[in-house]
């Protein structure tokens, strides 16, 4: 595992924010995602894993885009009906994360019921995890930008049967076919058996609401409803951090987060986040 285990906040701050300068352009700019987990025993587990409900992805979609408003989300994009399915809590093989250190800070710090656990900032370098993807994928990064969105993904595959072919297509090459490629993250268990190389994509989704927004989301796209990301990352250490937050620093950190704004009244707009705000900003700590 590798791990970082931070003393103070200025720590946790070269952690998050260090290894960003960029001589080319002489810019502060990072490679890194983030995701905060409020106790360190959190894994990668997308709502998918933890539910049992990996055999029915397919079905849950359907159903959602059967019954949910036609005008609900712009286009008949599948990647902009499963961004808008995870944003409302449908599970989904997708993860969030964010492009804020403070933003993953907060979801390490909201919930006053775990401030007596560790809790963490998983940090990945999306470049480094874009040399794994099949030749098609990294052709149209190459073309537009690091980070997928909906519209380029929907030029590569236009349903999540054609996204998942893509780990088996880039398996199935022969020496001739294949381009030469970086090397590959290692695949999960199900890739070791001989018929898939499993990776991972980032994307942003369309700007559905203010949530989206103020918390500078992105999600995590796997090849496949079954590969859990933390076992892929942690064959290929290079690619991440999981930064730990000890319990006795977390109050120091969430007080600094609201003295910065970093609250559920930003993060939630709306009357739900501001109450979820002051609930905890009028906690007595004990």
């Amino acid at each position: 595992m590798n791990d970082h285990r931070v003393k103070s906040w200025i720590d946790l701050q070269e952690l998050l924010f260090g290894g960003t300068w960029q001589p080319a352009i002489l810019r502060f700019r990072s490679h890194f995602v983030y995701r905060g987990a409020p106790d360190v025993g959190h894994g990668l587990e997308t709502s998918l894993q933890t539910g049992g409900f990996e055999a029915h992805e397919r079905h849950l979609l359907t159903s959602f885009r059967k019954y949910a408003l036609r005008n609900a989300v712009h286009g008949d994009s599948v990647w902009n009906w499963l961004s808008l399915a995870k944003h409302h809590g449908l599970p989904t093989r997708l993860l969030d994360w964010s492009y804020s250190p403070l933003v993953a800070m907060h979801f390490a710090t909201h919930d006053v019921r775990h401030f007596d656990e560790d809790g963490a900032i998983w940090m990945v370098d999306f470049l480094k995890t874009n040399t794994s993807l099949p030749p098609l994928l990294r052709q149209v990064l190459v073309e537009e930008q690091n980070i997928f969105t909906t519209e380029m993904l929907t030029s590569v595959a236009t349903t999540l049967e054609q996204f998942d072919t893509l780990s088996t297509r880039l398996r199935g090459r022969t020496s001739k076919q294949a381009e030469p490629a970086p090397r590959a993250l290692p695949s999960s268990a199900a890739g070791r058996a001989g018929s898939r190389q499993d990776f991972v994509l980032f994307f942003e989704p369309p700007s559905l609401d203010e949530r989206i927004v103020n918390q500078f989301a992105l999600f995590s796209l796997p090849s496949s409803p079954t590969l859990r990301l933390e076992d892929l990352l942690r064959r290929h250490e290079a690619a991440y951090r999981r930064v730990i937050i000890p319990a006795a620093l977390k109050w120091e950190v969430r007080d600094k987060l609201d003295q910065a704004n970093i609250t559920e009244r930003v993060l939630f707009p709306g009357l739900d986040g501001l109450s979820q705000w002051l609930k905890r900003y009028f906690t007595t700590r004990k």
